[in-house]
């Protein structure tokens, strides 16, 4: 019964994310600081690996050779759903698996295309993900807030959770 929460729990992480098509990726630096930058989700696997195309010769990379934890953090407002997403990230450089990921549009990014030798592929392998939502429309919400307000309570605005991957 466990594998079976478990997988149903990927499976509804993967549907929050999958239309959230930019996320912060986190890396550490050698200097102790956390940097973020947005990244376009190239994939999400079955089992919860997320796919990101990179040029091999970044910070990101370089900090991920270093420290291979990172955090993703995905966010789409109008839908009220947050979700922060711990994994280990490594390096990929197999030219079939650039190939199969690869799209047209992507070109903008990387005006060589499949021809640069500098084309990789950042591979996540979440360990745990937190996730905060909220079907609630905005009236609702406010109205939920103003009611905890007026109780001296804590506002309960929707649903949250943790995933063990």
């Amino acid at each position: 019964m466990e594998s079976y929460m478990q997988t149903k729990s990927v499976q509804d992480l993967i549907k929050k994310i999958e239309d959230i098509e930019i996320c912060m990726f986190s890396t550490l630096e050698p200097d102790g600081n956390i940097v973020s930058r947005p990244m376009s989700t190239r994939q999400i696997d079955a089992d919860g690996t997320i796919w990101f195309y990179t040029d091999d010769h970044t910070e990101k990379v370089e900090d991920v050779s270093r420290f291979d934890h990172v955090n993703l953090a995905y966010a789409d407002v109008s839908k009220q759903t947050y979700i922060s997403l711990s994994g280990t990230a490594e390096l990929v450089t197999d030219r079939a698996m650039i190939t199969k990921l690869w799209s047209p549009v992507l070109q903008a990014w990387f005006p060589r295309g499949l021809e640069d030798p500098n084309l990789a592929l950042l591979k996540v392998i979440p360990h745990s993900a937190e996730y905060w939502n909220t079907s609630a429309n905005k009236m609702t919400q406010i109205f939920k807030i103003a009611k905890a307000i007026m109780k001296g309570k804590q506002y309960q605005g929707g649903e949250h959770g943790k995933i063990m991957m």
